[in-house]
């Protein structure tokens, strides 16, 4: 792909507004610098501010306004009060063993009788599958209850009813036009949802029903937030939520949490991250060293070992399966290098017209396109579906976007051709029969054609500021910590400064 003629960046440097950034700087004593990211990113108003730079738990939005908040609390006493077993059902990835560690560690300690599950990627593929059904009425089970995933199991759920349970569904992916006739479906995204912050992962939204129910019982929700805040932010951060608003909160608290953490899972992933003992953890560690480790069991394994690494009260045995983690994260990322080169080689062959890349092979690991296709997003500045060709003639596939093309749009609009599809606005999964490969290749190209313009595949800086020399001293490093935590939706500031002379390299 030869984007030579292409421009390589667009810089935007936002203008200052000096009379905003000095209101700021009276009202709330914070420097000058510091003052002039917020106004540039649209906070002017000193208490939003005020709000901004000192997050806390009391700003946390009422859990009654989630959509069926009241049914799915109803069906989860109702089944503590009964005796019934509770099936609960996560995903793979760090969001889902997460949400099913919470809700299982949750559960167990108010006394509910639960047995947890995670899917096998290779095995049992995105979402819930038939066999998972099949396999919690086997245990007994008379709740069925999802987190991270569900909101387009329309079969499953009527396959849970016929074997004799009740379904309620947490989830946070985007909602198709109709949602499953589960007994309660919890998702912030309805459109019928009044929830103020919709942007939750899938273990905010059991994290927020968790607390409901701590309420609703009468336990103390400051020690519910002790114990499990540190399991939120992981899913939080991992799941690249915007940390803005609600996530915020959860991500400045559940940080500290973590490096306090007594949970001896955590603890031995933080020794094998070689993160132990640090009094204070940033985004970052979450998202390239804490979050890669458990993304890889369930990428090349079976995340069921993550999700008992996350439940085990033993050390020693946290400390083996920290360890399994370790070394297939090793594993991961030479695996993941090869299937880059090999995708970089397709794409490079590809029309530097085509707005939105799409490669496919045999021999690439499911578990790993999802890091490629991010990779190749980066690389082109272009909407990457890679595609992995199985031998029993099926395909899974993972994309990644950027802004202003939605995936879970792109698939929808191609639902005809796949066999199953689902996500995010920048991240999905979906699966295919090979014969339907080359099509769907043309129709995500002809719909990226449609909806992005030619300025939409350059890269854009956005400058935070244009600084004075005297605002850009040492000290403003430690100023601009108050802005933290960093990551999607609250990016580390980037400034500029003007007519600067080098004196020394």
């Amino acid at each position: 792909m030869d984007l030579a003629t292409t421009p390589q960046s667009i810089w935007h440097t936002a203008e200052r507004n000096r009379s905003a950034d000095s209101v700021l700087t009276s009202e709330l004593g914070i420097p000058p610098i510091v003052a002039a990211v917020l106004t540039g990113r649209g906070i002017t108003e000193p208490a939003a501010a005020e709000d901004f730079l000192n997050p806390s738990l009391d700003d946390m939005h009422p859990p009654e306004a989630l959509p069926d908040y009241d049914l799915a609390v109803k069906e989860i006493l109702g089944a503590r009060e009964r005796k019934e077993r509770v099936f609960v059902h996560g995903d793979y990835d760090v969001d889902g063993v997460t949400s099913a560690a919470l809700f299982t560690r949750f559960l167990t300690k108010i006394g509910c009788d639960v047995v947890a599950h995670v899917p096998h990627r290779m095995r049992e593929g995105y979402g819930i599958h038939q066999d998972a059904v099949q396999k919690a009425a086997e245990t007994g089970a008379k709740l069925f209850l999802t987190c991270d995933c569900g909101i387009s199991a329309h079969e499953q759920v009527e396959a849970a009813h016929a074997l004799g349970m009740r379904v309620v569904v947490t989830d946070h992916h985007e909602v198709g036009e109709t949602v499953p006739k589960a007994e309660a479906v919890v998702n912030p995204h309805r459109r019928d949802s009044r929830y103020p912050w919709p942007d939750l992962s899938g273990v905010g939204v059991v994290f927020k029903l968790c607390a409901g129910i701590t309420k609703e019982i009468g336990y103390k929700e400051s020690q519910f937030y002790r114990a499990f805040l540190d399991l939120a932010v992981l899913g939080t951060v991992a799941d690249v939520m915007p940390l803005l608003d609600e996530n915020r909160v959860i991500t400045s608290f559940g940080l500290r949490q973590l490096a306090e953490t007594q949970k001896p899972g955590l603890i031995a992933l933080l020794e094998v991250a070689e993160l132990s003992g640090r009094r204070r953890l940033t985004a970052r560690n979450i998202g390239f060293q804490i979050g890669p480790r458990i993304n890889a069991v369930g990428r090349i394994d079976d995340a069921s070992v993550a999700l008992d690494l996350l439940l085990t009260d033993d050390m020693q045995e946290a400390r083996r399966m920290a360890s399994i983690l370790d070394r297939l994260n090793e594993q991961r990322r030479a695996e993941q290098q090869r299937v880059f080169e090999e995708a970089m080689e397709q794409a490079a062959e590809a029309s530097a017209d085509d707005r939105a890349i799409v490669v496919a092979k045999e021999g690439w690991h499911a578990g790993i396109i999802g890091i490629v296709a991010g990779k190749l997003v980066e690389q082109f500045r272009r909407p990457a579906f890679v595609i992995a060709l199985d031998e029993d003639g099926s395909a899974k596939g993972s994309a990644r976007s950027i802004e202003g093309f939605n995936l879970a749009s792109a698939i929808d609009d191609a639902r005809s051709l796949l066999l199953s599809g689902g996500g995010h606005e920048l991240a999905a999964g979906f699966s295919l029969e090979q014969g339907n490969v080359k099509e769907f290749a043309d129709a995500l190209r002809a719909y990226a054609e449609h909806v992005l313009s030619p300025e939409d595949l350059v890269p854009r800086f956005h400058i935070d500021a244009v600084v004075e020399g005297e605002e850009a001293g040492p000290e403003a490093i430690a100023d601009l910590h108050r802005l933290e935590p960093f990551g999607q939706g609250n990016p580390e500031p980037l400034f500029a400064t003007l007519s600067a002379k080098i004196t020394r390299l």
